[in-house]
């Protein structure tokens, strides 16, 4: 689907995952762009500089720029990670909408995959506590090594 977000898909509270969460305020259908992550775009370099001073809310775009999401007017910055997300991210021309992956019941956890890489990943537990959760806040092409390193 290609309309804009509805602001009303999505309601901020205590998430049982980590912290502040997103859930949904009322049914949402599969294919729905639920919420778009906006930010300060930034240069690879600023990038780096922010994810040292610790910045978790820098979302890549492209191999150029990323978004600084750490900006009062992004609360899709609070939607946590999961193994087995209910969304994911989709780039749009360098908007970044995290669109429904399935039908989402009214009050579930909105989620989707951070799709962090292999380098430090013990630094990023993971907390879904999904079936399918490996442990780590991963990108699901490296859950089948770290289930190998686990056994």
């Amino acid at each position: 689907m290609n309309e804009p977000a509805n602001p009303d898909w999505v309601e901020f509270r205590t998430s049982a995952i980590h912290g502040t969460g997103g859930f949904a305020r009322r049914a949402i259908p599969a294919g729905t762009r639920v919420i778009e992550y906006v930010g300060r775009r930034i240069d690879k370099a600023e990038s780096l500089r922010q994810c040292e001073r610790g910045n978790p809310f820098v979302f890549t775009v492209d191999e150029a720029w990323d978004l600084d999401g750490d900006v009062p007017e992004n609360p899709a910055r609070w939607l946590n990670h999961s193994c087995a997300p209910n969304c994911e991210a989709e780039n749009d021309e360098g908007r970044i909408w995290i669109v429904a992956l399935r039908d989402i019941p009214t009050a579930a956890e909105l989620t989707f995959n951070y799709g962090y890489d292999l380098v430090d990943y013990r630094d990023h537990p993971c907390a879904c506590g999904t079936p399918e959760c490996v442990g780590f806040i991963l990108a699901e092409e490296f859950f089948p090594q770290v289930r190998r390193r686990a056994d």
